[in-house]
């Protein structure tokens, strides 16, 4: 069962939680409700003197987007606090994002679900020059997003998507594998659908303004979902329970990396018409396995320390307080440096351990299968390798 986040209130308890208008929970584990302490209460932890780099690099998308502008926030809070020049090297591609940092020109990239696929040697990174990547987590805020319908489609549930007609974004696989792990949350596939490729996310999410489909999935505030939700079909976000432990399990085998998340803000949402659907981590903040703890530790202790520095940088920037940001799911196992820190903290809890050891476990299969792959396919064309790789690559998830 995923971890739950959600909007509410609460007032201080011995569970050592306090007002919040995000808080973490687990809707079947009671434990999980201590693991994911609302904002701002912790235990004590080392009040030694955060060290950081004098300079460091990190790795973000594009000049323009909202990781630029967080991670330029976050910079700039470091370099005000503990005098720390910091490098932002922008890209607009997953590769570009990844490299430097898996070749050691980046500290750490400040990254988008690029993050899961490199994990997994899918999509971008499933030819024979990437395959899986050892890659681990310091943290990651929640950013929602959900399947959107226009309201006279008659979409009420999940369940009667069924051969409607859903919008997917082609070369996009960052969109179109969340839609994918919502179809299999009401035990759907594409093939249940008039799956409609669009050449363009705008165009794709514009489309049912247009009477072009009758849903898709996107996150709640981009321009299109508002112009759906005043035009003259509406919108609708179709609800996804999150105590429904059966299609959660269904929906983490496509994207292990997704929690229940109710959201207040968006087009036809409001604190009064709230929405369960999901949510997923943009940006990572993610390392090689191999980087040292103690710079992880301290990385994390600085983002924590630093956070009333930034957190009214954007609208956004309060989801990076620890207590979200620092627990899963999310796209890889969280480093030994960060788990250090959370434990500190009081943050880390067996669950969220058992949780880190199972998603561990999952990319050390797929590491483990990757050079069979390459053995058994050596002399066989790219097309070859790639049937040979998911072979491999389901084999290994099959054996968890």
């Amino acid at each position: 069962m995923p971890f739950s986040l959600k909007n509410r209130s609460t007032t201080n308890t011995t569970k050592n939680t306090t007002k919040s208008s995000k808080k973490l929970r687990q809707p079947l584990t009671a434990t999980l409700c201590s693991a994911a302490l609302a904002l701002g209460i912790s235990a004590p932890v080392s009040a030694a003197e955060t060290e950081l780099p004098s300079t460091m690099t990190w790795s973000s998308y594009d000049v323009g987007s909202a990781g630029y502008a967080e991670a330029s926030a976050i910079a700039d809070a470091f370099g005000k606090k503990y005098g720390t020049r910091i490098r932002i090297q922008p890209s607009g591609s997953a590769i570009g994002r990844l490299q430097p940092l898996l070749s050691g020109r980046a500290d750490v990239g400040f990254l988008a679900t690029e993050t899961f696929f490199a994990a997994e040697g899918v999509h971008d990174f499933s030819t024979r020059r990437w395959g899986p990547q050892d890659l681990r987590a310091i943290a990651g805020r929640p950013s929602s997003i959900g399947i959107f319908t226009a309201a006279d489609a008659n979409i009420k549930t999940m369940a009667d998507l069924k051969g409607r007609r859903f919008a997917y974004v082609a070369g996009n696989p960052s969109i179109n594998v969340k839609c994918d792990a919502f179809l299999a949350f009401a035990g759907l596939t594409r093939d249940d659908l008039e799956a409609v490729m669009f050449p363009t996310y705008a165009s794709a999410m514009s489309s049912l303004a247009r009477n072009e489909a009758d849903a898709s999935c996107t996150t709640t505030t981009p321009s299109h979902v508002y112009e759906l939700a005043e035009s003259p079909r509406g919108i609708r976000w179709l609800e996804m329970d999150p105590n429904d432990t059966e299609a959660w399990d269904k929906l983490n085998k496509v994207a292990p990396f997704l929690a229940p998340y109710e959201e207040t803000v968006g087009a036809g949402i409001s604190e009064a018409d709230p929405v369960n659907i999901v949510a997923y981590r943009y940006p990572v903040l993610a390392v090689r396995a191999d980087a040292s703890a103690d710079e992880v530790y301290s990385m994390l202790k600085a983002l924590d320390e630093t956070y009333p520095m930034y957190k009214d940088a954007t609208a956004v920037m309060p989801r990076w307080n620890i207590n979200l940001s620092g627990v899963p799911s999310i796209d890889v196992p969280f480093h030994d440096g960060a788990i250090r820190y959370l434990e500190e903290k009081g943050i880390w809890t067996e669950d969220l351990q058992a949780w880190n050891d199972q998603r561990t476990e999952r990319l050390n299969a797929l590491l483990q299968a990757w050079p069979q792959a390459v053995t058994a396919s050596e002399g066989k064309s790219d097309d070859e390798f790639a049937r040979i790789w998911e072979h491999h690559r389901q084999q290994a998830l099959n054996s968890l």
